[in-house]
């Protein structure tokens, strides 16, 4: 008997690819050529790449000069904050301290944990609020008290969990203040917000293709010429220098091709899935009226991503939920992390000010171009059943 194609509600984590894009990369994947050959084969291979580069950078705000191609959004964000901090730190050994929010990525998160442990960097943890926006006084606050001393500051566009989309241009005003680059995660603001890295002010904005609907393996630090992080890979010099390594033509010109298309139906895509979330978040609510939906309640780009809904279900563990939803087929996830294959609370809820149990108890369900209503019909009838079994596991527990 043939398995039901499963009810995909996580597409925060990756999306799945537009057929645009797959058929770009079937076809490129056939090529052969090195794109710093000089042979037509190298030639073609480079237009390719260089063609691709000009669509992105259009569609991004940016030169193509800017587009710097990576193996994708953690890359970018360790290019980008370890390749600021060295860069500046080398004009100024005075420049140690790397400002940045406490609901970053664990791909920002790390390295800028890394630049601590290794590199003498003095991290400044900027706090959220409720409903997991940075509070931009304390960032003033810990810029001001020295800011000669700032290497950079880093804030995501949109957090990856809760939705909530952060004031990146107050962000940028505090440091052009003082004249520190400011960098941002946008891999999860970019397939659902207009973004134009130009209009920005930012000095450098990650951006990956499996979140667009373009493949794994490739993405984009888009960082301005006049910044010159220092590389975290050497070779032969590709990539302005500053990321060395063969490049990945069918790779780039399927992410080319995702970005054009995702963009193109972004505005009413965008629109489609809010509608799909209300409905969501309105069944939840009705099947479990303890439930508590995080994150900023009020829609648009300027408050939250219209694909996430972060729910907080007392009483019962996130993973045993997700767990029992996975048995019908139904795939969504945690925010919480892994640690040598111990759960551990969601660094996120913690910094929104939630206790371990209530960060251990969520869900996030994160919709995507590919969700209709019967996704949404389907968790909402697998749930109650799914939230009294999950609860009753934990009383068990609690007991033992």
């Amino acid at each position: 008997m043939t398995q039901p194609d499963p009810v995909y509600l996580d597409h925060a984590a990756t999306t799945p690819m537009v057929p645009e894009a797959i058929a770009v990369m079937t076809e490129e994947l056939a090529r052969t050529g090195n794109a710093s050959s000089l042979h037509a084969s190298g030639r073609a291979a480079r237009r390719v790449v260089e063609e691709s580069r000009e669509l992105i950078a259009e569609r991004l705000g940016a030169r193509p000069s800017e587009v710097v191609f990576c193996s994708g959004g953690t890359e970018a964000n360790n290019l980008a904050i370890k390749g600021l901090y060295w860069a500046r730190r080398s004009e100024d050994e005075r420049r140690n301290r790397v400002v940045f929010s406490s609901i970053e990525h664990h791909a920002l998160l790390d390295p800028v944990t890394w630049l601590a442990a290794h590199e003498g960097a003095e991290i400044d943890t900027t706090p959220v609020d409720k409903i997991g926006r940075i509070r931009l006084e304390a960032l003033r606050s810990a810029v001001e008290r020295d800011p000669s001393r700032v290497a950079a500051i880093t804030t995501m566009w949109a957090n990856n969990e809760m939705g909530t989309v952060q004031p990146v241009s107050d962000v940028v005003a505090i440091a052009r203040e003082h004249g520190i680059p400011v960098h941002s995660d946008a891999v999860q603001a970019a397939g659902y917000l207009p973004l134009d890295f130009a209009a920005s002010g930012l000095d450098a904005m990650t951006v990956t293709a499996h979140k667009l609907g373009g493949p794994v393996g490739v993405g984009a630090l888009v960082v301005r010429r006049e910044i010159e992080p220092t590389p975290l890979l050497h070779g032969g010099g590709q990539e302005r220098d500053v990321r060395s390594g063969t490049i990945g033509v069918a790779l780039i010109a399927s992410f080319a091709a995702a970005v054009e298309v995702t963009l193109a139906r972004q505005a009413e895509s965008s629109a489609r899935i809010e509608r799909l979330r209300q409905r969501l978040v309105e069944g939840v609510l009705r099947a479990v009226p303890d439930a508590v939906v995080n994150g900023d309640p009020v829609p648009g780009p300027e408050h939250r991503l219209p694909n996430i809904a972060h729910v907080t279900f007392p009483g019962c563990e996130g993973d045993a939920m997700l767990m029992l939803l996975d048995a019908q087929g139904i795939e969504v996830s945690t925010g919480s992390a892994c640690a040598a294959g111990v759960p551990q609370p969601s660094h996120v809820l913690l910094a929104m000010g939630y206790d371990d149990v209530a960060a251990r108890g969520s869900l996030r369900f994160s919709l995507g171009h590919t969700s209709t209503e019967a996704d949404v019909d389907a968790v909402l009838a697998a749930l109650p059943a799914v939230h009294e079994r999950a609860c009753a596991a934990s009383l068990v527990r609690a007991r033992s």
